[in-house]
């Protein structure tokens, strides 16, 4: 990744990091007060050629330190030309043709300076994942070590409600961990301790819950964790690994006028200089030669050129802005125009991100206004999140609340939940909880729950005197905007979308089924995310990639263009994306492929009209035949109208 110049950082202590961008405000500023006095007031010369001067020097600071860095080099690019051409019209008094080029010039040069140093950012959020010290248990004490100290099978305690520093085995207690910063599963998973870590298979092939991975979040039980990763090997670090190395594959946009102006410059250079002495072929004087040297200096300075992307960029990030989007940078936005595979991350982008209560069904016809009420009092005993959204949902759709009628609350790892309710137990879970306590589940009732798991719902039964009286579902439901949003994109010409999730694939196949994707892979840990996108690129060129997720980074910053769900993501993942979707609306993304592809028809437009207008000026001023300020009202018309041209994105609506 290329490094900031160090010019910058010594002229951005004047106003830190925005310094390129004020400094071209001032310049247009004073451009404009040197030209209004010019025109509009009797003041004498001199205090609108001040004023020109004071433009030049902030329209030209950045731009002349550039051009001095690379001369030595032997680098002549528009910069140097830019200079030349702004220093040639002041020579033949043409100032606020001058300062006009600098002023184009250094705005679009400073916003594409004023980029943001993703891949440094995206780790540095990674490393925030781990916690940056560890309980180790020695000789029945705890000692608080850094995770950097920690060694092969030391023995960390978790306790409740914080992050797990290490990946490992856990070797004592019951808990429920939230692994969505790593797999990106919606709902958290129970884990339980491992009976005997005698010949341990390797890491990968140790049962998954069983296993406690650094950077996801412990729940209200305490945790031994047996160490099987270094700090430098844990699933985080792997994760920042991943994102160094997929950054580094990303290479700056070569733009046409890159390009273009590794031939252009140098021609114009030796053109300019040949024409100096002209007067030794031609009957004419030497300052005729020189004016008609700067003339066509003027004539052929790329100003129209140099900023036909940057305007089209800038209007289309400014439109972009008013919809709640942040796109960041001219690269996102011409790439995601040339878009048509999408993959997603499902939890929190093509779905809610947390479970919701989706059926409450009574059985053996028991009464169905009191399968509710018990449901509630029993669930509102736990901490599991599950039974939380179970709970907070019953007292939103049936309006009741609880009358602390359940008590002896107990949990049962892996299994369920059981408690007292009016002189009788309760027991809320798995079909395994219902036998342990000798309740008989029918085969109706089973076929029930296996369909319902087939749909991905995650299920549980309730036995209350010694029978199955009701079923409750729980699920990470799809936004209610993802069906539309995803017609449009097919409608727009996307030919492929992807899911790509963490979570089980019947739970992957059941959101795709209700939103109307086709392809969903499923049971993906980060590097199979990678992997899966590694393929899509050989296939369509470029992709783009949703999610939200830390467990979404890597992906994300291999594909073409990574998109950000905004408030619900994680900060890794805003700041590896190359657009953010600030407000969390997915409906959006149709949106903003628009405009994308209509910025890239502008730019395209751009380049053609400032190209063509070169082509027609460099001639005629060569043969002589139009003065100083022609030349300039033509360049000046040239870039008008590409300015205004990229202005019609700021009015941009998909049809």
């Amino acid at each position: 990744m290329k490094n900031k110049p160090e010019h910058q950082h010594n002229l951005n202590l004047v106003f830190g990091k925005k310094t390129e961008l004020y400094f071209a405000i001032f310049c247009g500023v004073f451009l404009l007060i040197g030209y209004l006095i010019e025109k509009l007031t009797g003041f004498a010369d001199w205090t609108s050629l001040l004023n020109y001067i004071i433009a030049y020097f902030f329209g030209g600071a950045f731009i002349a330190i550039d051009a001095s860095k690379k001369i030595p080099k032997g680098e002549f690019d528009i910069d140097f030309l830019m200079i030349a051409a702004a220093a040639g019209a002041a020579y033949i008094g043409s100032w606020a043709e001058g300062a006009l080029l600098l002023f184009l010039f250094s705005l679009g040069h400073a916003l594409e300076h004023y980029a943001m140093n993703k891949a440094k950012k995206s780790i540095e959020a990674l490393g925030n994942l781990s916690p940056k010290t560890a309980l180790v248990k020695q000789n029945d004490k705890l000692k608080e070590v850094a995770i950097e100290a920690l060694k092969i099978n030391d023995i960390i305690v978790i306790k409740p409600n914080t992050k797990i520093a290490a990946d490992g085995v856990i070797i004592s207690g019951n808990s429920s961990i939230n692994q969505a910063p790593i797999t990106g599963e919606s709902i958290p998973i129970d884990k339980t301790f491992i009976e005997s870590t005698n010949n341990l298979p390797d890491f990968k092939h140790i049962d998954k819950k069983h296993i406690a991975f650094a950077g996801s979040i412990n729940g209200d039980n305490s945790l031994e964790v047996l160490v099987l990763k270094l700090s430098e090997d844990s699933t985080v670090s792997r994760l920042i690994k991943l994102v160094n190395e997929v950054e580094t594959q990303k290479s700056p946009t070569q733009r046409l006028t890159k390009k273009f102006e590794k031939w252009y410059v140098p021609i114009v250079i030796l053109l300019v200089i040949l024409l100096c002495f002209a007067y030794l072929v031609v009957d004419e004087s030497f300052n005729e030669s020189l004016y008609r040297a700067i003339t066509v200096l003027v004539a052929a300075s790329p100003c129209a050129l140099a900023i036909s992307t940057p305007s089209a960029v800038l209007s289309g990030i400014a439109r972009a802005a008013q919809k709640g989007v942040l796109i960041k940078g001219g690269k996102a936005l011409e790439d995601l125009g040339e878009i048509t595979t999408i993959s997603f991350d499902k939890t929190g982008t093509l779905t809610e991100g947390k479970p919701k209560l989706t059926n409450l069904i009574t059985l053996n016809n028991f009464n169905e206004n009191e399968l509710p009420k018990i449901v509630l009092e029993v669930e509102s005993l736990s901490n599991h999140p599950l039974a939380k959204a179970i709970a907070n949902d019953i007292r939103v759709n049936y309006n009741i609340e609880s009358q602390n009628k359940a008590s002896n609350v107990n949990a049962i790892q892996g299994k369920g939940i059981s408690a007292l309710y009016n002189g009788n137990m309760v027991h809320i879970g798995n079909v395994k909880l219902m036998e342990d306590v000798g309740i008989i589940v029918s085969t109706s009732v089973i076929t029930k729950m296996e369909n319902f798991l087939k749909n991905g719902h995650t299920v549980m039964l309730v036995g209350y005197k010694n029978e199955v009286i009701g079923l409750v579902s729980v699920m990470d439901l799809p936004r209610k905007t993802a069906k539309n949003t995803l017609k449009k994109l097919k409608q727009i010409g996307i030919k492929q979308m992807i899911m790509l999730t963490g979570d089980h694939q019947n739970v992957g196949n059941a959101i795709a089924k209700q939103i109307g994707l086709t392809v969903v892979k499923g049971n993906l840990l980060p590097e199979d995310k990678v992997t899966e996108i590694q393929k899509l690129i050989k296939r369509d060129k470029k992709i783009a990639m949703v999610g939200d997720g830390v467990n979404d980074a890597p992906a994300m910053a291999l594909s073409t263009v990574s998109v950000a769900m905004g408030a619900a993501g994680s900060d890794v993942a805003l700041e590896t994306a190359d657009v953010a979707l600030m407000s969390d609306k997915i409906e959006n993304l149709p949106f903003v492929i628009g405009l994308s592809r209509e910025s890239k028809g502008i730019i395209k437009q751009n380049i053609f009209i400032s190209l063509g207008v070169v082509a027609i000026l460099v001639p005629v001023t060569i043969l002589g035949l139009t003065n100083i300020g022609l030349a300039v009202a033509f360049h000046e018309g040239s870039t008008i109208v590409v300015v205004l041209n990229a202005l019609r994105l700021l009015r941009y609506k998909l049809n």
